[in-house]
């Protein structure tokens, strides 16, 4: 048996369960992009932020971006540097954007990180889009 905790996220004193990684056996797309991703970030070619999938919750990273996990205050990556606090993500499947902005002071974090962030999850989008209907990725 795993710990978890209620959060749902999977954290370093967690034993990886593999009822946790539901969705790539179901979207091949997705796991042929995990695959790829990791097999160029050990060989040294893909740097962990630029990724367009998650390592830890084996997702396309719009799916999973506002976790916890995904908040790095050294990078930026999530952050709102004024507040020095975790910043929220928010990604509208239908209309595809994505928006990040601070719980605490209700701006939007401009950092180049974030923006990187945002871009990383409008193409993850798009990927899992084209995965989920391929008629419509070829019109």
């Amino acid at each position: 048996m795993t710990e978890k905790c209620r959060c749902g996220d999977h954290h370093a004193w967690a034993a990886p369960n593999p009822q946790d990684r539901p969705a790539a056996a179901r979207q091949p797309l997705l796991a042929s992009t995990l695959a790829t991703e990791d097999r160029a970030e050990e060989a040294g070619r893909l740097d962990p932020t630029g990724r367009v999938t998650c390592r830890t919750h084996r997702r396309w990273l719009h799916d999973c971006v506002s976790s916890p996990v995904h908040a790095n205050p050294a990078i930026g990556y999530r952050w709102c540097r004024s507040c020095d606090h975790q910043a929220l993500v928010a990604v509208d499947e239908l209309t595809g954007e994505v928006t990040i902005h601070c719980g605490l002071c209700g701006k939007s974090p401009r950092s180049r990180a974030n923006r990187e962030l945002v871009e990383l999850c409008r193409r993850s989008l798009a990927l899992a889009r084209s995965g989920r209907f391929p008629e419509r990725a070829a019109a």
